[in-house]
């Protein structure tokens, strides 16, 4: 469909937790020489104007950027992804916003390279005139990056045909973001087509996935769905700023869902995500969630429980967010749910009383899934950029 334009929601919570995410993953990216290949499937246009057009008409930028902008408590992770945000409004007033084509641009090196798609074709010319412009700013001050050409390539047509002729990359390292409007239904089928063909050709790149939650069947499903990609592991983050209204409208939850993530990014999420609840939350239904695991194995079929259900588990989940949801999985040696000073109940914004003293309640948004894989579920030791 051609109808979506983003211009109309950025800035807003789901761009914060896209974008903030998107920032972590380059920096990790970035942490090994050798180049990588940045592959968009969705562009967008580039660059926002919050304070005209269409993203003046519903301001959903007052539910993200702007209740961070003037916030001198951020973490340190979160305060890098503002920065580079405020790096486009040089005079301090809030009156752009970045895609995430800009935000790649900023962070890559110039070894790196850039793919961007976008079959809008309004916003696929807009996109390529943001690039063609930020090459004459630079050369009107003397700056000539050597092979620009070869780093940023700027194309309309379907990014998830792109995908097929792109991977393997040459370098052998490669971060591909995927974001859909999910408009159409089949959005969320040709999401998971194309990152199961994508694991297939180039099983070892990062795939950063963006969705929304809504009541469509196809969206509530998505996230499991996806943990069924045979990549070598996955981890889940979704954010809800309200409780969801009883027409069913309205953005409430949005989520990132990584396919081989960096181990940094987990410690990172568990740093910031609360902190995300605190400032963006507007009622009691607040929370986050975090999520890893591996990817659900031919071993792990439907089995009858106690009373004859099949019960289908989703991922061999690991561990959850310490901080976030509702139901919960008690430890050895702590009270029952409901018990004064328990660790399962619920404070205000989704925050558990035992955060404060900072006891884990590995708590999910739905119910757990008992590890299956017959491996030790404690942490694992850290990997080496790819």
């Amino acid at each position: 469909m051609l109808s979506y334009r983003h211009a109309f929601h950025a800035g807003n919570h789901a761009d914060v937790l896209k974008h903030f995410v998107q920032v972590q993953l380059h920096e990790y990216m970035n942490q090994k020489d050798t180049a990588y290949s940045y592959i968009d499937t969705h562009s967008g246009a580039g660059v926002y104007a919050l304070d005209s057009g269409y993203a003046s008409k519903n301001a959903e930028y007052e539910t993200g950027i702007a209740p961070l902008w003037e916030r001198t408590d951020l973490p340190k992770p979160l305060a890098d992804y503002l920065d580079l945000v405020k790096g486009l409004n040089p005079s301090g007033k809030m009156r752009y916003y970045p895609g995430s084509p800009y935000v790649a641009d900023k962070l890559m090196r110039e070894q790196d390279r850039l793919r961007l798609f976008e079959l809008h074709p309004a916003d696929a010319k807009i996109l390529a005139d943001n690039f063609r412009k930020v090459a004459e700013h630079a050369a009107a001050q003397g700056i000539v990056p050597t092979g620009r050409g070869k780093r940023v390539l700027v194309e309309r047509g379907d990014g998830f045909h792109a995908l097929k002729t792109l991977l393997p990359p040459p370098s052998r390292r490669a971060l591909v973001l995927i974001d859909p409007p999910y408009e159409d239904k089949q959005d969320y089928r040709k999401v998971r087509d194309a990152v199961e063909d994508a694991l297939g050709r180039f099983p070892t790149g990062t795939y950063a996935i963006w969705y929304p939650v809504l009541q469509r069947l196809e969206s509530r499903s998505f996230s499991d769905k996806l943990k069924r990609l045979q990549g070598k592991d996955w981890l889940n983050v979704s954010l809800t700023v309200s409780t969801p209204g009883p027409d069913g409208f309205g953005l409430h939850t949005s989520g990132m869902f990584i396919v081989n993530p960096p181990y940094t990014l987990e410690p990172i999420l568990r740093q910031v995500m609360p902190y995300l609840v605190e400032v963006l939350g507007k009622d009691e239904g607040a929370t986050f969630v975090i999520e890893s695991g591996e990817p659900l194995t031919g071993s792990s079929a439907a089995r009858p429980s106690a009373n004859g259900a099949v019960r289908i588990p989703v991922g061999n989940a690991r561990r959850a967010s310490p901080l976030s949801g509702t139901g919960s999985l008690r430890l050895p040696g702590q009270a029952p749910a409901g018990t004064p000073g328990a660790a399962g109940a619920v404070g205000p914004l989704g925050r558990s009383p035992a955060a404060k003293s900072g006891r884990p309640t590995m708590k999910t948004s739905g119910r757990p899934t008992a590890p299956t894989s017959g491996r030790p579920t404690g942490p694992k030791p850290p990997r080496r950029p790819t």
